[in-house]
């Protein structure tokens, strides 16, 4: 897990509901069980200051970092999609982005973040419209149209087009994997664990589950094949994120309140 992913995660999951702002000594502390040292953190704040995601700040337990409001949007956005706080509807419209030129690899890893999937190098679909992509169009110098278009054949049309956006088999492998992969690792953590090993445990859980962001764009049941393993996949993820959430507040508490207190 690289630091600046995980400060995402951090800050996404715990202290944007704590104000979006955390002494460096508590970053260092809230990263160290997963493995990530010091140096690394303080390299990736610095970098995510630069990008603009975090700005500095002096707290009373001493520096700090503070959540930029572009950053606080795109954790609030993300974390909507990771808990799934939003019914998936779909009117029967795509939203449909025509370029005039292919997008690079960077630029359309973040059409893909935003629910977007390739029908070919210069056409993008979604199944709603999101707020952004006209800003990152327009980061990327690409010239391009977009339409709200429906199939005039209706759901089964519509599906076609989904499965030349979105290779559904690929994703649906994937949430199976991911169950395979984090059932005995969060079985593993019962009454008698440590916090730290709870926080810990649901801290890769989230991480791998984040990653959905990027693969799957939540299409409406009308699109998705029967059985859709992201079904149970969620259900799966929500039971153990919150089981082990109570333990993981206590840790990130008790490591927020140690900096107040070797400050003090």
């Amino acid at each position: 897990m690289q630091a600046r992913s995980a400060l995402f995660d951090l800050y996404g999951d715990y202290l944007r509901p704590r104000g979006g702002r955390a002494p460096v000594a508590a970053l260092v502390k809230l990263l160290a069980p997963l493995g990530i040292a010091p140096p690394a953190v303080r390299t990736a704040v610095s970098r995510m200051v630069r990008q603009g995601w975090l700005h500095p700040m002096r707290l009373v337990s001493g520096p700090g970092y503070l959540l930029t409001p572009k950053a606080a949007r795109r954790l609030d956005e993300a974390s909507a999609r990771i808990y799934r706080t939003h019914r998936v509807a779909w009117d029967g419209r795509f939203d449909l982005v025509l370029l005039r030129s292919p997008m690079s690899r960077r630029d359309a890893a973040r059409l893909s973040f935003l629910g977007y999937g390739m029908v070919d190098e210069h056409a993008w679909v979604a199944p709603r419209p999101a707020e952004e992509v006209d800003l990152v169009l327009t980061e990327a110098a690409v010239q391009y149209e977009r339409f709200s278009a429906c199939h005039a054949a209706g759901s089964p049309g519509a599906a076609q087009v989904v499965r030349r956006a979105w290779n559904l088999t690929e994703i649906g492998h994937a949430y199976e994997e991911f169950v395979a992969a984090y059932r005995p690792l969060v079985a593993a953590v019962t009454a008698r664990s440590s916090d730290e090993e709870a926080y810990a445990t649901r801290f890769q859980l989230v991480h791998a589950w984040r990653s959905f962001l990027f693969q799957d764009p939540q299409l409406p049941p009308s699109l998705l094949p029967e059985r859709w393993p992201g079904t149970s996949a969620a259900q799966f993820f929500d039971r153990h994120a919150s089981r082990l959430r109570p333990a993981a507040d206590r840790f990130v508490e008790r490591c927020l309140d140690a900096s107040v207190t070797r400050r003090s």
